[in-house]
């Protein structure tokens, strides 16, 4: 069994409610509520264990005030948890799901404030020096996913993928801006997944961007660091490319009840596929399909 480590900066308490109509300034009263332990990798991690049983494991900062819940929930999943104590509550976030409508509003709470004390700035060196990489040499394949709160410094994620590379382990990066540019500084992913506005941002593209423009950047980048590059655009297909070879993987149409989490589901079909076979279009297949599942599911991150 090949094993999976998702590491997570950004955990999150998901609170999913479902109204039959959802309208502004009125009194809507929901149907369905449900709470899950999310965050992208988290989510990632979730579609993992649905996937192959005990195959991935995820890595969270959780607030002290409520990292208990976080856990109990998580367990109830099958996510094995690995995790760090940090000041306060762990970051909420609210889905909004209107079933007449047929949509998905999310709403995102800021980050929570970590104070940099010297005890919690002691336990974030550790971690870069020492627990993350136990972790790396335990995995055949990193995910690392998502914002990188305020308090971290801008180093963890350049250092995380410059380990995960130094110890010869698929690093699949979805997180954007100087966080990633950092990163090419020091290390290449094997992949880097993305939707195609967050690619426009990083590299100072127009956007939108026509699609023959999109596909030249996307070719170009994968041909100059050797990887992987995947570019999700929503319900449209995927464009990617592996060392400067482009390839169109067509979406798959579904009647959608919560697209949050369809990205990071995709993470988890394509690293699996990918870590399991080194097949890239097979991977990209089953990243599509895992995306396409979680679409028809209130659980973000879920394929059943």
């Amino acid at each position: 069994m090949k094993k999976f480590l998702c590491i997570c900066f950004s955990a999150t308490m998901q609170r999913t409610i479902t109204f039959e109509s959802l309208k502004l300034e009125n009194v809507n009263r929901s149907k369905k509520y449900r709470l899950d332990a999310s965050g992208k990798a988290l989510n990632s991690a979730r579609v993992l264990a649905q996937l192959e049983k005990d195959c991935a494991t995820a890595f969270a900062p959780l607030g002290k005030k409520d990292y208990k819940d976080f856990l109990e929930l998580a367990v109830e999943d099958g996510i094995k948890m690995q995790y760090l104590q940090i000041p306060g509550k762990t970051r909420e976030c609210w889905t909004l799901l209107d079933s007449q409508a047929a949509t998905t509003t999310e709403l995102v709470v800021g980050e929570p404030a970590i104070q940099r004390l010297p005890d919690f700035i002691k336990n974030e060196e550790k971690l870069i020096s020492t627990e993350i990489p136990k972790m790396i040499k335990e995995a055949d394949a990193v995910l690392l996913a998502g914002s990188r709160p305020s308090g971290w410094s801008q180093n963890i994620y350049p250092q995380i993928a410059k380990e995960a590379q130094a110890q010869g382990k698929i690093f699949l990066a979805d997180y954007i801006g100087d966080d990633l540019i950092n990163t090419l500084k020091v290390s290449t992913p094997t992949i880097i997944k993305i939707n195609d506005q967050e690619f426009c941002k990083t590299y100072n593209l127009q956007y939108p961007i026509e699609e023959e423009k999109l596909k030249e950047a996307i070719i170009s980048q994968s041909r100059q660091l050797g990887n992987i590059i995947i570019i999700t655009r929503g319900v449209k297909s995927t464009f990617a490319s592996k060392n400067g070879e482009f390839v169109e993987c067509p979406s798959e149409k579904v009647k959608a009840l919560n697209t949050t989490a369809c990205g990071d589901s995709f993470n988890s079909g394509f690293i699996y596929e990918y870590t399991n076979t080194g097949d890239f279009e097979s991977a990209l297949k089953k990243g599509t399909w895992c995306a396409a599942r979680n679409a028809e599911r209130e659980c973000p991150g879920s394929i059943i």
